[in-house]
């Protein structure tokens, strides 16, 4: 249905006077545009990895909907948002949920990029009236747009859902260095300018060809030039690491119904490691990870569960930092990373998650929400959230730590590094869903170590985990559902980055400027309303 509408809303553009059959190819091509920007930005994004695949996606979009009426380029967006979308966040789509949630989510992210299409339609007038007198005056908007539509959705609703922001599709990219100057929304705002650039070659070659090659050549300067900025270099002291990724008896929801033995596995592997460099085969850490849900077992209320904690840091003789659920308070839950040292019955310090996730680990509205699906009860007990940031001493190190889908947002991040953090570490547990979320996560904690200047880590409980540098590069990255301890030795962050002290101030003024744009837009619009009624 939102196809069929479309067609009819690109309808209104065609030429009048033909006849309906011979309009309909002309209806049917900003649709293919459309739905060809959604599948190029889809590619982009991993477990593709065609990064440059992103500006293309952004100069089909543009191509498809800026300057049509209002209705025409909301529904092109909602194509291309579908496209992207469904398949994207497919590992959504879990058997014991249906596809509900999926369809719903989707859906909902969408919506954005049909805004996003308004939008692009509504700034049409705007840069086709100056386009000889400022050149870069529509790529620059198209920059801006695409930048705020991530602001938006990366705060609404329920604080919003990051997912499938274009910086988080340049992992292997050049324009990844820009993160370092002004975070994800910098990047995100160099592959839609890139992309508005290739869009505005496109226009100019069907004008006058010669004109088509200094946009184009714009384009590729701007990615050519992120080659030569330096990337971010860790200045502090070195540290040992390790991260042991338990695996689970079980993917699914249903992973922690024998929460005894995941957390075993992670005990034991923590032993087996203590064997080994007694053994002088492996290099002694100075501190532990385990993953998120290492124990869903409380292990404060829980001696059992304590003791073999205990037994663990005893035995490799460092601190640990695992996740684990705690319970309460009253009939809450909270989401938590504690950090236990050797012969402690009790963790030394905790981090309880500042961002559980909606529908998953608590249910907004949820009388309205279960009249939607009954799964909602499968959330018998909403988690608690934190209030404040993961910044904790672990061993010789400050710690950064974001619980799962933190990472995915930028305060969360920039508050433990603004808070002391040497090193940042995602705990995560993708038991739950495929292994191409998991490389769309690892994405995410790599253009984090650029931003921030610190070196990282992600370690789940069954995949994929892993050491990144400063520079965005992966090391000793893990299979999926398999069992995996990895020791590397690291230097930790010093100063701060441009994009650290910035915060969010660039992603606010890529904001300023789609919203001066579209208000001189709407003015434009106006007038030439009101001079053809005249």
């Amino acid at each position: 249905m939102a196809v069929a509408g479309t067609v009819a809303a690109v309808a209104g553009e065609a030429a009048p006077g033909r006849s309906g059959r011979a309009r309909w190819p002309s209806r049917l091509v900003p649709v293919a545009g459309a739905a060809a920007a959604g599948a190029a930005l889809l590619l982009a994004f991993p477990p593709y990895g065609l990064w440059w695949l992103a500006p293309v996606g952004v100069a089909l979009f543009d191509l498809s909907s800026s300057g049509r009426r209002v209705r025409a380029g909301a529904g092109l967006g909602l194509v291309t948002g579908v496209v992207l979308f469904a398949p994207l966040l497919g590992w959504t789509r879990l058997h014991e949920l249906g596809v509900v949630p999926w369809l719903l989510l989707s859906g909902l992210q969408a919506t954005y990029l049909l805004l996003l299409g308004a939008c692009a339609a509504v700034a049409g007038p705007l840069t086709a009236r100056w386009r000889w007198a400022v050149p870069t005056l529509g790529p620059l908007v198209t920059a801006a747009l695409w930048t705020a539509q991530e602001a938006l959705r990366d705060r609404t609703p329920f604080g919003g859902f990051p997912w499938g922001r274009l910086a988080f599709s340049q992992g292997d990219a050049p324009l990844l260095r820009l993160a370092a100057l002004g975070g994800a929304p910098l990047v995100t705002f160099g592959v839609a300018l890139a992309g508005g650039l290739l869009a505005a070659a496109v226009r100019a070659a069907a004008r006058r060809p010669r004109r088509a090659w200094p946009p184009a050549a714009g384009a590729v300067a701007l990615v050519a030039a992120c080659l030569v900025l330096p990337a971010p270099r860790a200045t502090g002291a070195p540290v040992t690491v390790a991260f042991v990724q338990g695996n689970v008896p079980r993917l699914g929801l249903d992973f922690n119904a024998q929460r005894r033995a995941v957390l075993d596995n992670h005990v034991d592997a923590t032993i087996e490691l203590a064997r080994r460099v007694a053994a002088g085969t492996a290099a002694r850490p100075d501190l532990v990870v385990w993953p998120e849900n290492a124990s869903d077992i409380d292990p404060l209320t829980n001696d059992d569960a304590a003791a073999r904690i205990g037994a663990a840091a005893s035995a490799i003789g460092v601190p640990i930092l695992l996740g684990a659920v705690l319970d309460g308070p009253g009939d809450h839950a909270r989401n938590a990373g504690l950090v236990w040292l050797p012969g402690a019955s009790a963790p030394a310090q905790l981090y309880v998650k500042r961002h559980p996730v909606p529908f998953a680990e608590y249910v907004p509205l949820r009388r309205i929400a279960r009249a939607v699906s009954a799964a909602v009860d499968r959330v018998p007990a909403d988690f608690q959230a934190g209030d404040r940031p993961g910044v904790l001493a672990v061993g010789p190190v400050t710690v950064g730590d974001a619980i799962c889908f933190e990472v995915a947002y930028d305060g969360l991040i920039r508050d433990t590094v603004t808070g002391g953090a040497q090193l940042l570490v995602v705990q995560t547990n993708n038991a739950t869903f495929d292994r191409a979320e998991a490389a769309q996560q690892l994405a995410m904690v790599r253009l984090r170590a650029v931003e921030h200047g610190r070196p990282a880590l992600m370690v789940s409980t069954v995949g994929i985990s892993g050491f990144v540098d400063t520079a965005g590069r992966v090391s000793d990255r893990t299979g999926f559902d398999v069992p995996a301890v990895k020791v590397r030795a690291l230097r930790t962050g010093g100063g701060r980055t441009l994009a650290s002290r910035l915060g969010a101030a660039p992603e606010y003024a890529a904001v300023l400027v789609a919203l001066a744009a579209l208000g001189v837009a709407a003015v434009l619009r106006w007038r030439r309303r009101s001079e053809g009624e005249t």
